[in-house]
């Protein structure tokens, strides 16, 4: 799955490097971001089921960097520190450690990444409320990606 803060991201390169386009396939979908008008086909490589590849055309101007609008409203991002599996409880059936308008403060759990089959908990390293949850339970995480966005207090 890719997510928008990973287009976002993207965008980003795109912007600074001075590339008319970048290009990414991941798991079976392909992600094109272009500062140009996209083009009429694009080809999946896969004559026998072209419905195998997503392919999503994302032009700059259509997506807002949550980056940016973290930012202007004072908001801290939590990005996820390894690659693996995150999950927001400690069972399918436990309550979630955290939610949205959550106080928090450094140490508390607020989920855990599962990597090479070890249970990683992931704490708070500030103090605030929890303003947006970025990932879902169960959903593969990347080194880099924003977990939550918290108000410090």
């Amino acid at each position: 799955m890719i997510n928008l803060a990973f287009i976002e991201r993207l965008i980003r390169v795109l912007d600074e490097s001075g590339l008319d386009h970048v290009e990414i396939k991941r798991w079976g979908t392909r992600v094109r971001v272009s500062r140009s008008p996209p083009v009429q086909s694009i080809e999946t490589g896969h004559q026998s089921a072209p419905t195998d590849d997503v392919v999503a055309e994302v032009r700059h101007a259509e997506v807002e960097p949550a980056a940016e609008l973290a930012a202007e409203e004072g908001l801290v991002e939590v990005a996820c520190p390894m690659v693996g599996t995150f999950y927001r409880s400690v069972s399918p059936d436990a309550e979630p450690f955290i939610e949205v308008g959550s106080q928090i403060a450094p140490g508390d759990v607020l989920g855990i990444i599962e990597a090479m089959k070890l249970m990683n908990e992931l704490e708070a390293e500030i103090r605030g409320v929890i303003h947006e949850v970025c990932v879902g339970d169960g959903e593969p995480v990347e080194f880099g990606q924003v977990l939550f966005r918290v108000r410090p207090s």
